[in-house]
């Protein structure tokens, strides 16, 4: 990763609420960019953005076809964002935190990218409710789990904008939901590129299979939840000191507890909720808006290129 790792725990290691629970299905991800020359590094993180772009943006086939043309790599994925979306900077910031939490998902957990949702969103309207992200993870060599995320990038994550994402991270685990993921993981080409292994593609088909129940793979069901968030704590400095590190690390932990707590008493009566492993991830901005603007900048330089 890009970035450093400030937490990396399970929830049950950081909790100081012993009215949460469960707590042993949860974890907590804590990253941030750095600085240079007492300056937030903003071109940095945008470079990060677009070195993870064609993941989710493109096709399997499309990547490996552009692979050797990193200038057509990038026009092509530009042109199936969706950046004339009426809701504007919302539509244009969960761009970019569905961009990021699928390069954390490829360089933290090393997961394949079975479903690379911008291109499914952008060529089938029918895909673009769903889940942010779809991967699968190889377990064991002859196991898997999948992961279907959530991500946003919000102004705040005070307590007033934690029920939107839980709300959506709540719809996603219906069982039409995922059955609805799951046929599509099926049905789409990527997967049959991305794992060799025959007879683990097999049994991942079958087990995603809308003739089983559901309830065999929440055993195997991982959501990660990105909050990409403006925070004023790294608003106010310049450097990557210890005092700042610590003060993240405290303010994130806070936040854990509020988001979990609110979670299980939104979603704790889910059928096998305990069952379900949820990953938390947060990483904080100095401006959002800055963000966004040069994001969409390079876009249509690449739309229009």
């Amino acid at each position: 990763m890009d970035f450093e790792i400030l937490i990396n725990n399970t929830f049950s290691d950081l909790n100081s609420d012993d009215t949460i629970s469960p707590v042993a299905n949860k974890s907590v991800i804590s990253m941030i960019n750095n600085f240079e020359d007492t300056n937030w590094r903003y071109n940095h993180f945008q470079n990060f953005i677009w070195d993870n772009i064609a993941e989710t943006s493109l096709s399997h086939k499309e990547r490996e076809s552009l692979v050797n043309n990193h200038h057509s790599l990038l026009t092509y994925a530009a042109k199936n964002l969706r950046l004339s979306d009426k809701k504007g900077d919302i539509s244009k910031g969960s761009e970019i935190a569905e961009i990021v939490l699928y390069a954390i998902m490829k360089h933290h957990f090393n997961a394949l990218p079975v479903v690379p949702k911008i291109f499914y969103k952008q060529n089938a309207q029918d895909i673009a409710k769903g889940a942010d992200s779809v991967h699968i993870i190889i377990e064991n060599g002859n196991d898997f789990s999948i992961w279907f995320g959530e991500a946003k990038f919000y102004n705040s994550i005070e307590d007033a904008r934690l029920t939107e994402i839980i709300t959506s991270v709540g719809n996603s685990l219906s069982t039409e939901k995922l059955k609805k993921e799951n046929s599509i993981i099926t049905n789409v080409s990527d997967i049959d590129l991305l794992i060799g292994d025959e007879a683990l593609r097999i049994a991942i088909k079958a087990a995603l299979s809308p003739r089983e129940s559901i309830d065999i793979i929440k055993p195997k069901l991982h959501i990660p939840i990105l909050l990409l968030h403006e925070c004023e704590i790294t608003k106010r400095e310049n450097n990557n000191s210890d005092e700042y590190k610590s003060a993240l690390i405290e303010y994130h932990i806070s936040r854990a507890e509020s988001f979990f707590k609110s979670q299980i008493n939104k979603l704790g009566a889910l059928p096998h909720y305990s069952e379900i492993k949820f990953h938390l991830i947060l990483f904080p901005v100095p401006l959002k808006k800055k963000i966004v603007d040069k994001f969409v900048s390079i876009a249509n330089f690449y739309k229009n290129s």
